[in-house]
């Protein structure tokens, strides 16, 4: 059945006698929307649009884009993955509503940094063949596949977030209007533009068919009429890193983690200093520290603050939600777009910078490239300051540090640890996993001991 029908269906089915079979036959006669528009749209009876289920895929769409629309915890899906295939081809993504000479400024800075990327990449696959010799065991294509794959690992901090991917998304009608509403609202123009085309593809009979004259309706109708911007995310951001500018003393001087594990027990403090934490660009730890030295009234002012543009219909602010077990991240967005898919934890972004610098990988060093690495990144970063500054986070290399911070719990912070701490793992994300362990043995010395997770410098770099 079509996703609507599905879920008034089932919604029927707990709400009275009858088999699934007779309320299934019963809801084919009847108009679903109209139950919808009253019971979920208007009612607010929101558990029925998780029983209604719509695949989407999202071709063409830069980095940008599929970051936030992979950034939902209730997301199932998965993108092109940027270590197994060669994205020096693929073109790139204009942000829209460049001017004429601005967007050739982008074409050309881009280009040169795919030319960059194609040129390590053919550089790490020579360099890569003369250290690991293919064992006599493997394989000759299996062994080029392998190499191909790791000199991709290294050349894949040349992509940027203005390089084309694709994301298949099978996602509940209520977290599917969340997305719209949230990308209507966004900064970004590509992705207003994509929450209308979404609606639009709502509305409209599914563009892929098994068969050819098969008869098709629409998948989402009365959702397409439901998903106006939500404005209250931005309003509530806005707010805050006017407050933050305002009230915050001054940075701390010390020099940076990769991994900074803080232990939460003061909820109130702990809200406060995620709110302030998506605002700034301050690691999360010193923000708790000095939230947990004002008294409570002060705490609860960042909180009246975030909620002061909210209405009746708009959801707290994922800043509100977490666990006791905050790790602030400062690694590359490479790294980030691995972790990003984690769904049993909760996450805060900070926004694209280019102030924390870039990650060089030790493989760079090793073949000699670092001039050419860093020549490429240096004249990126440059063509990046003329133009508009949201148009120049499609210019952000994966190299490019950011803050992003993960709450979750125990069992979460073990099974990353130990799944990403792999040798089959990207060298990035295995060295953030060990540090993950080595952060908790320092915090929860008793719980640590539970993380069997593998040591970065164990490698068997032609096993995939």
């Amino acid at each position: 059945m079509p996703p609507e029908k599905l879920a008034y269906a089932l919604a029927r089915y707990s709400r009275s006698p009858d088999s699934i079979h007779d309320s299934v036959r019963w809801v084919a006669g009847h108009d679903s929307s109209r139950f919808l528009e009253s019971f979920y749209f208007q009612y607010g009876h929101a558990s029925i649009a998780d029983l209604g289920h719509l695949a989407l895929s999202f071709e063409g769409v830069s980095e940008v884009a599929a970051i936030e629309i992979e950034d939902e915890p209730l997301w199932d899906g998965q993108a092109r993955s940027s270590r197994y295939q060669d994205f020096s081809r693929s073109g790139f993504v204009t942000p829209p509503g460049l001017d004429p000479a601005a967007a050739a400024h982008y074409t050309s800075a881009a280009a040169a940094l795919l030319a960059a990327y194609r040129d390590i990449h053919a550089r790490m696959v020579g360099h890569l063949s003369s250290k690991l010799p293919k064992p006599d065991a493997m394989k000759p294509d299996a062994y080029q596949r392998n190499i191909a794959a790791r000199a991709f690992d290294v050349a894949r901090y040349l992509l940027f977030l203005g390089i084309p991917t694709g994301v298949g998304q099978v996602t509940s009608i209520r977290t599917l209007e969340r997305q719209i509403r949230r990308w209507k609202a966004s900064e970004y123009a590509e992705l207003r533009e994509l929450g209308a085309e979404t609606a639009a593809a709502c509305a409209a009979p599914p563009q892929c068919l098994l068969r050819e004259g098969e008869p098709v309706e629409p998948l989402a109708p009365t959702l397409a009429r439901y998903v106006d911007p939500d404005p209250y995310p931005a309003q509530a951001r806005a707010a805050l890193a006017a407050w933050a500018a305002a009230e915050l003393p001054e940075p701390s001087a010390r020099a940076p983690e990769p991994v900074e594990l803080t232990k939460t027990t003061e909820p109130l403090a702990d809200i406060a200093a995620t709110l302030l934490y998506s605002v700034t660009s301050r690691p999360f730890a010193d923000l708790h520290a000095t939230v947990l030295g004002w008294s409570r009234a002060r705490q609860a002012e960042v909180l009246d603050v975030a909620l002061q543009s909210r209405s009746r219909r708009d959801e707290l602010l994922r800043e509100f939600r977490g666990g006791p077990y905050a790790f602030d991240m400062l690694i590359d967005i490479g790294a980030y777009r691995d972790m990003h898919r984690h769904r049993r934890c909760h996450q805060t972004r900070q926004p694209f910078t280019w102030e924390h610098g870039f990650a060089t990988p030790d493989a760079i060093r090793d073949a000699g490239l670092e001039s050419l690495y860093c020549g490429a990144l240096a004249q990126t970063r440059a063509a990046a300051a003329a133009l508009p500054p949201l148009a120049s986070h499609y210019l952000l290399p994966f190299a490019a540090r950011g803050r992003f911070l993960f709450k979750m719990d125990f069992a979460e912070a073990e099974y990353i640890s130990r799944l990403r701490s792999g040798v089959k793992g990207h060298f990035s994300y295995r060295d953030i996993a060990w540090r993950m362990k080595t952060e908790m043995e320092r915090v929860e010395p008793e719980l640590a001991r539970l993380i069997d997770a593998t040591p970065p410098w164990v490698e068997d770099p032609l096993v995939r």
